[in-house]
């Protein structure tokens, strides 16, 4: 069976407002280390099972590599998130009438709510990621805070904004102290309509079962 390979896809995110194209030159870069480590990790592990066992000797690497796995894994995956739900000329705020907006509001007291609650879970400590996933069990949103890349992540949600509030995210445009002048910057690129096709894709699913 042909391993799958990633690749790193590409994003014209020239020309944000508040986020620097420096900024996401370097971010780019990084984003595309994850790619490399994925499929380097993939290959390493595959090696390891090749003659369909692991043996004892070889468990420790074998451990350590499945789980940087997680890490590199997330990392890719989640960067295609942040970046696939930005775009120039965006919006701070979901169209009324949308299939998001109308989510938060059934989820949450009302979408001011939403997103005085997504903005203070990026304004926490720590590096990682701010998220607002939807519970495809019942249609309701909820926002959470994952740590670096993979400690937090709620299994079986999917993610509709991501905001990665790692410092490499903002530091060349903003100093550590002004990371909610970054949070601000990212809300007013949010492609909403990539938000929405994504909210989409999970009814388009749950029809087809």
């Amino acid at each position: 069976m042909e391993r799958k390979v990633y690749k790193a896809k590409s994003f014209n995110l020239s020309g944000l407002n508040g986020i620097s194209d420096k900024t996401l030159e370097m971010h780019f870069k990084l984003y595309e280390g994850y790619v490399t480590n994925t499929n380097t990790l993939t290959e390493r592990i595959a090696a390891i099972l090749a003659d369909g066992q692991v043996d004892k000797e070889e468990m420790p690497a074998y451990s350590e590599l499945t789980r940087r796995l997680g890490f590199e894994y997330n990392g890719m995956v989640l960067h295609e998130y942040y970046f696939g739900n930005m775009k120039r000329q965006g919006g701070p705020d979901a169209p009324h009438g949308s299939e998001f907006r109308n989510a938060v509001e059934r989820s949450f007291p009302g979408y001011d709510i939403w997103k005085a609650d997504f903005t203070s879970v990026g304004k926490m400590r720590g590096v990682g990621w701010a998220i607002c996933y939807l519970d495809p069990a019942n249609g309701l949103v909820s926002n959470h805070w994952v740590e670096l890349h993979e400690t937090g992540n709620i299994a079986g949600f999917v993610p509709l904004l991501v905001m990665d509030v790692w410092e490499h995210a903002f530091l060349l445009d903003y100093k550590p102290a002004d990371r909610p002048k970054y949070i601000e910057a990212f809300l007013s690129n949010v492609d909403w309509d990539a938000v929405e096709k994504r909210l989409e894709a999970v009814h388009v699913t749950a029809a087809a079962r």
